[in-house]
């Protein structure tokens, strides 16, 4: 049964975090390789759930060092089926590792959960397509595709769902039809292009208002992730009730954009401690951010300095 899907507590108050960029330390800093960057396809071997493992232990330290509740995301960015097709997985061996993916994170959370540190268990989705571009389906498209992998999640000990890297509003609104009809908590993170703006020109705030305005609000909260803050933080509007709907963010290591990340041969780290800072300023102005954690070319340390700029209080 699942713990907090009928009461997520990151919505009560207090900071949770996340992890980082999981695709890009897996290939950059641990040198494995990732067909089509899925990070899933590390959960059939016990080598590759031991490395997954330890890549989230890394950041469940950082969290019980700082007294932080966290939101604990699945491996399975790309356990959609058209990626999953790609990748030579049935349609069984596809929702047996969206399961196995879950029961991976429910064994740490025993480990790790404290009554005072909650760990939520969310099932993560990507887009249909790739996130760094616009996707085309219609919401009705979009409800019917994404319930096979939001049912799924519906049926393990998952707390919630939460799709990342969503480019096109059309893509937001079925997830979110989707699964409130499946009674799955739902977060919804758009990724934006240097300009602020969704890769389709439509602002954030075009985004949130039209995704809430189609679905009745059923979304939890929004996020913005994939994108550094210096993309987006004149886009916010921080007196807006919009801009109140962003509850987390997880963002980029890098300030470059999209298309330079995608035909780089290397990782650009960025500085994490300016990171950091940014997250603090960020946090002045949107207090009611909860979740904060990275995307890509962001690791443990990038995570560990945003807590020490926005928590210095618990470090």
């Amino acid at each position: 049964m699942a713990k907090y899907r009928h009461g997520l507590p990151q919505i009560n108050g207090g900071i949770f975090i996340s992890d980082g960029g999981m695709e890009t330390t897996m290939i950059f800093h641990e040198g494995i390789d990732l067909p089509h960057f899925a990070s899933f396809v590390l959960l059939a071997s016990e080598d590759g759930r031991e490395r997954t493992k330890n890549y989230y232990r890394r950041y469940l330290d950082i969290a019980r060092r700082h007294g932080t509740g966290f939101v604990l995301d699945t491996a399975t960015w790309r356990a959609n089926p058209d990626w999953g097709q790609k990748l030579g997985y049935t349609t069984e061996a596809l929702q047996a590792a969206n399961q196995q993916a879950v029961d991976l994170l429910i064994g740490l959370r025993r480990t790790y959960e404290r009554p005072e540190q909650p760990i939520v268990i969310s099932g993560a989705i990507g887009p249909r397509g790739d996130g760094y571009k616009a996707g085309t389906m219609s919401a009705d498209e979009a409800e019917d595709y994404h319930a096979f992998q939001i049912g799924t999640f519906a049926g393990t000990e998952a707390d919630m769902v939460a799709a990342f890297t969503l480019t096109n509003i059309d893509e937001a609104i079925g997830i979110a039809r989707a699964a409130k009809a499946l009674g799955m908590p739902c977060v919804i993170s758009f990724t934006l292009e240097t300009d602020g703006r969704l890769m389709t020109g439509r602002s954030i705030q075009d985004a949130i208002e039209t995704t809430d305005a189609a679905t009745g609000g059923s979304a939890a909260y929004y996020m913005i992730n994939c994108a550094h803050p210096t993309h987006f933080e004149a886009a916010l509007d921080h007196g807006s009730a919009w801009v109140k709907r962003i509850a987390g963010i997880r963002a980029n290591a890098s300030t470059m954009s999209h298309e330079q990340l995608d035909n780089s041969d290397t990782l650009d780290a960025g500085d994490p401690d300016d990171l950091g800072r940014r997250y603090r300023s960020l946090l002045r102005r949107m207090p009611q951010i909860r979740v904060l954690g990275g995307c890509c070319g962001t690791d443990h340390r990038h995570v560990a300095a945003i807590c020490e700029a926005c928590l210095p209080q618990a470090a």
